[in-house]
């Protein structure tokens, strides 16, 4: 019986995280990787608090998820897109694969994210 990730796209789609301060940076980088078919999709968490260190201090902040679907050789144009939009000194990048899912699925994200 077939799998789920029959398709080509399943072993080339990521997940990227970002974590942002405020909503309207999470709009203004979803939207523009979306608009430069950087990424399928970009949904927009909210309610996140984030503990980390940073310069020494334990630092607690309020954030918002980017969860933005993607292809592998999209990754670095999102990583430069967020730098370019975000205000961190090193906003949080982080891609991971996406193994399996729907090939219909899979195969619209592959389609959105190719050039035109």
């Amino acid at each position: 019986m077939p799998g789920m990730n029959d398709s080509p796209a399943a072993t080339d789609a990521r997940m990227v995280y970002v974590t942002c301060p405020d909503r309207d940076t999470a709009r203004s980088i979803a939207s523009a990787l979306v608009e430069q078919r950087e990424a399928a999709c970009v949904n927009i968490v909210p309610g996140l608090e984030s503990v980390y260190r940073w310069q020494g201090r334990i630092e607690i902040d309020p954030e918002l998820l980017l969860l933005i679907k993607t292809r592998a050789d999209r990754v670095a144009a999102v990583q430069a897109r967020v730098a370019a939009l975000h205000p961190d000194d090193v906003p949080e990048v982080v891609a991971v694969p996406i193994v399996d899912g729907s090939k219909a699925y899979l195969d619209w994200l592959d389609e959105q994210t190719r050039p035109q």
